[in-house]
């Protein structure tokens, strides 16, 4: 467990606030982490973002009408912190009867309060439900390995010796698996998410990153490590010109959230899957 975790809200009784209340946010370094895979802030092998979507975002107006949306928070992936995500879910709660003239008072509030959670500025949009509808849903690019046949039995920890790759042959493909699974390292909890790969360099054996992704199933580690993991075991063995990773987790708490980490700027949509 990551030491700060333990002083989180996670996994405690709660009290559920519902006038503002930033004091909630709760900020998790991320040295601690980074440093398990041998990495630094000055050192990172990636740019990314966090995606985070909110579909529990309410407020009141100054008539005493609630409004209701979904927020998308982007936090970059060099931030100094994460945040907790039971602290962002009760932090998002306090707002529930606090009086906002407008959803810009809204977003200029959260981007306040986030940022200065993450240690860097947080991006938010708050979004109508008629806009996130029209969006409908997306399918993963590429191609899905989950059919592939494989066997293990080995589900404790992730296992990078599993990886293989034909370093003679060089490809650029997009793969992906929605049976990634992690467990919260507070709670013990299930974290179910999809998977995408994209890279160009050895041609990596399919079923080979199928079993490795299958090896995090009772793992424990926040949604964001266990990317971080994919992409630093990927790069080690594949030497890739360009690599990107990115999971979409199915949401909880009314959020989700999705990581993404790449060799350059990541300009991919936040858009849901059918699970989300």
């Amino acid at each position: 467990m990551h030491p700060a975790a333990e002083h989180s809200p996670l996994g405690k009784s709660s009290e559920y606030i519902s006038t503002y209340t930033p004091s909630l946010l709760f900020a998790i370094p991320r040295a601690a982490k980074w440093a398990e895979l041998g990495v630094t802030a000055q050192t990172l092998p990636w740019s990314g973002v966090d995606y985070w979507n909110c579909f529990e975002l309410s407020w009141l107006l100054p008539s005493g009408k609630p409004v209701v949306a979904i927020g998308e928070f982007a936090i970059p992936a060099d931030s100094p912190a994460i945040i907790e995500s039971k602290s962002f879910k009760l932090y998002l709660n306090s707002l529930n009867q606090t009086e906002f003239a407008s959803a810009q008072a809204v977003q200029a509030c959260l981007v306040k309060d986030l940022s200065a959670a993450a240690g860097k500025p947080v991006g938010v949009r708050i979004r109508s439900l008629a806009e996130v509808q029209r969006e409908g849903v997306m399918a993963l690019p590429g191609t899905c390995i989950d059919d592939l046949e494989v066997s293990i039995s080995n589900y404790e920890q992730p296992q990078p010796e599993l990886l293989r790759c034909d370093a003679e042959r060089v490809v650029e493909e997009t793969l992906h698996s929605h049976l990634l699974k992690s467990n919260c390292p507070v709670t013990g909890q299930p974290d179910w998410g999809s998977v995408t790969v994209h890279y160009r360099g050895a041609a990596l054996d399919h079923a080979s990153l199928l079993t490795y992704l299958i090896s995090f199933r009772q793992h424990a580690d926040f949604h964001e490590q266990c990317v971080e993991r994919i992409y630093l075991d990927l790069k080690r063995l594949l030497n890739p010109e360009t690599l990107t990773v990115y999971a979409r987790y199915v949401r909880r708490g009314g959020l989700d959230i999705n990581p993404y980490r790449s060799t350059g700027p990541v300009t991919l949509k936040n858009l849901r899957l059918v699970r989300q």
